[in-house]
């Protein structure tokens, strides 16, 4: 039998999906649970009992016997309470149940999870509601089979407090006016338009043992400390390069774990940094492709489990090296097939596409801050900037050929004809001719269209995809309704559509560039242009306050301004508490592991010192005491580094939680963390090996 065919067989097996709905609910309730799905009506309560048993009863025959809610609270991570399917016992036995009631809502303890403030600690009643456009699947693990049923969280009064909530708020606002924008071009097909995202996952793989030797992946997911190997990512040789054997059966479990469960795992490979992988998906609806890439990140931890291995999804585990991030690909697809972002083979003559570029380019202009806070997270400030990733300002790569569509119409009013690609000529007789793209990629971009979507660069690899996407959705809702408004009122629609794309594009081109996102000259020319340049989380998270913000989100009722305010003190939170853990943990390593390592190190060579002078009293031992010398003037500096650290970190510890305590720790602690790695990194390189107390980056990231 073949592999795709295995693959086929296997594709969705664990997924609660349209195939199984169709073999097992009754015409009826299939066509009214469709309807709800594919129309985002609300869901009858009369059908919940009969979907109800026949989840439990496919669930059970896999070997289910218990079920959760699985849920995305504002932690960035899910969370689950697992029920059997057992009822009451009567004379001994029981029977298995699960009602209507039962999948419809769930009860978690709402104060434990962070809230910003929309709870308070007595105020324990939470509500899961079930997300039936996300199908239920069942995860096979050490616990046993459990069927997991995609929810949505809010508090006992109904604000949001997870990250799924306000991602189906926005996609309903942004296909309410999309759908607007189809009708003025005289589509009257399309009933729909959904957001479909693909975000492409790096990861790094470290072999279990010697992660387990380190403190500071275990508590932090980085590394805190560390000196460059020999080698590192020069030689770019690790990137697409061939798959070492224990990656490889790493990856095919990962990859049949995930289609059993009809995650469309799509393509993987080698990335830039020795010991880093990327797995992408095929494009699936916003909320899909969320509740999915948690599903990948979390199968990914597990599977690395199994093969003596541990993955890592922090943003930056190695310093010096490229670090991971997650590209996430946007577009706007009606169900009619109408992809809003394909511009077609002449973008000057398609009308629809233009003006939908240019309320795209207006949302990211005008919401810039708010989109850099989307991707905003601890891990992501060691990462943004870097060689490796778009910078931390916001700007759009169009491509050559759109570029010059823009500047016509920008610049003479009238955009008369569109650069082709043409065909590319190898100079080898045997290879054929290919097909040349119209324009190049730009990876320093952190919003680049890549021919029929948006690829946003700048999300983390360890976040949700739900805040970035939605943002996304809501600000090009805004940008959709505010056009719409325009036109729909136009007396002369062609010369009013004309007139709309001009000035819009005109307004906002600022926010156009296709160069070198990694130069100085890039910073200093968006400075110019008036472009914010957010270089930390802390800097960031304020966009979500503002009133600009707050009238966004309310107008489209993705966001109230208490849920807006809850999430910046959720976020403002996680930082200090993060910052704060890898603190603690770099005085924990360098007074318990670092310090003493030396000690032994010196005495070692004092005591060589002395035992050449005793043995060979003319012998030169200037050499040994000059390194005695400076590694006691470095364990000196650690020393003081260490207790400007311990200041620090207690000096902020006791700053009430908040925005205040968030900027102290960014502008005293993290300072002070790297004024400690410094001299412990440079005697990593001076200290015997043999005493050094944890594996080093070239044994982390050659040996896996």
């Amino acid at each position: 039998m073949s592999e795709a065919m295995n693959v086929s067989e296997i594709f969705g097996q664990n997924a609660f999906n349209d195939v199984v709905m169709r073999e097992r609910l009754p015409k009826s309730v299939y066509k009214k649970l469709k309807e709800t799905i594919k129309n985002g009506a609300e869901l009858d309560p009369s059908i919940a009992d009969v979907v109800a048993h026949a989840m439990k009863e496919w669930a059970i025959e896999h070997g289910a016997t218990h079920y959760t809610h699985w849920f995305q609270p504002l932690t960035g991570m899910t969370a689950e309470k697992h029920d059997s399917f057992i009822s009451a016992p009567k004379n001994g036995r029981v029977i298995m149940e699960f009602s209507g009631k039962e999948l419809i809502k769930g009860e978690p303890d709402a104060s434990s999870f962070p809230s910003g403030g929309l709870r308070a600690t007595f105020e324990a009643r939470g509500y899961t509601a079930w997300d039936c456009t996300s199908p239920a699947f069942l995860r096979e693990s050490a616990i046993g089979v459990t069927l997991c049923i995609p929810t949505a969280f809010c508090s006992y009064s109904g604000e949001a407090l997870d990250k799924k909530t306000p991602l189906l708020r926005s996609m309903q606002a942004v296909n309410e006016q999309a759908l607007r924008i189809l009708r003025l071009f005289g589509n009257t097909t399309a009933k729909r338009v959904a957001p479909s995202v693909g975000p492409e996952q790096e990861y790094f793989l470290v072999d279990k043992e010697k992660y387990l030797k380190r403190k500071d992946l275990i508590y932090t997911g980085r590394t805190l400390f560390g000196a460059m190997p020999p080698k590192g990512q020069e030689m770019d040789d690790h990137y697409f390069g061939v798959i070492r054997e224990r990656i490889g059966a790493f990856m095919k479990d990962v990859n049949l774990e995930l289609w059993k469960l009809g995650v469309p795992a799509k393509t993987q490979h080698n990335e830039v940094a020795p010991g880093q992988h990327e797995l992408a998906p095929i494009y699936e609806e916003a909320n899909v492709a969320t509740d999915h890439n948690q599903i990948v990140m979390e199968t990914l931890k597990r599977v690395a489990a199994h093969h003596g291995m541990a993955c890592l999804l922090h943003e930056k585990p190695f310093a010096g090296v490229n670090g991971s991030g997650k590209h996430n690909n946007w577009s706007l697809t009606a169900d009619d097939g109408t992809n809003m972002l394909n511009p077609g083979d002449t973008p000057h003559e398609n009308m629809q596409f233009l003006l939908v570029l240019a309320c795209i380019i207006k949302a990211v202009d005008v919401h810039a801050d708010l989109l850099r806070e989307s991707a905003a997270d601890v891990g992501n400030d060691h990462r943004l900037g870097a060689n490796e990733a778009p910078p931390a300002i916001i700007s759009i790569f169009l491509g050559e050929q759109l570029e010059d569509v823009i500047e016509q119409l920008c610049d003479t009013g009238e955009a008369t004809h569109s650069k082709c690609g043409g065909t590319l000529k190898t100079g080898v007789d045997i290879l054929p001719d290919l097909d040349k793209d119209a324009t190049d990629r730009n990876r320093t971009s952190p919003f680049a269209f890549t021919g029929n979507k948006f690829e946003f660069r700048m999300v983390g690899s360890s976040d949700s995809i739900g805040s970035p996407n939605t943002v996304l959705n809501t600000i090009v809702a805004e940008a959709f309704k505010e056009a719409a408004d325009v036109l729909e009122k136009a007396d002369n629609f062609d010369l009013a559509l004309h007139d709309l794309i001009k000035k819009t594009l005109s307004e906002h081109r600022r926010v156009i560039f296709n160069g070198n996102g990694y130069t100085q000259e890039w910073v200093e020319e968006a400075e110019r242009r008036g472009l914010p340049n957010i270089k930390s989380m802390v800097e960031a998270i304020p966009a979500l306050k503002t009133e600009k913000a707050v009238k966004l989100f309310e107008e489209f009722k993705v966001f109230t301004r208490a849920e807006l305010e809850s999430r910046a003190e959720v976020e403002f939170e996680n930082y200090s508490k993060a910052i704060n853990i890898e603190a603690r943990t770099m005085i924990d390593m360098a007074s318990k592991q670092f310090i003493p390592c030396v000690f032994h190190y010196t005495t070692r060579l004092a005591n060589s010192i002395r035992s050449v002078r005793e043995a060979c009293p003319e012998a030169d031992i200037s050499v040994q005491k000059e390194l005695l010398l400076e590694t006691s003037d470095l364990l000196s500096e650690t020393k003081v580094a260490l207790s400007t650290l311990i200041d620090a970190t207690d000096r902020c510890a006791a700053i009430g939680a908040g925005e205040e305590q968030a900027l102290a720790y960014h502008s005293q602690v993290v300072p002070a963390m790297a004024a400690l790695r410094a001299p412990v990194d440079r005697l990593e390189m001076i200290v015997d090996k043999d005493l050094w107390p944890m594996p080093s980056y070239g044994d982390l990231i050659f040996e896996v």
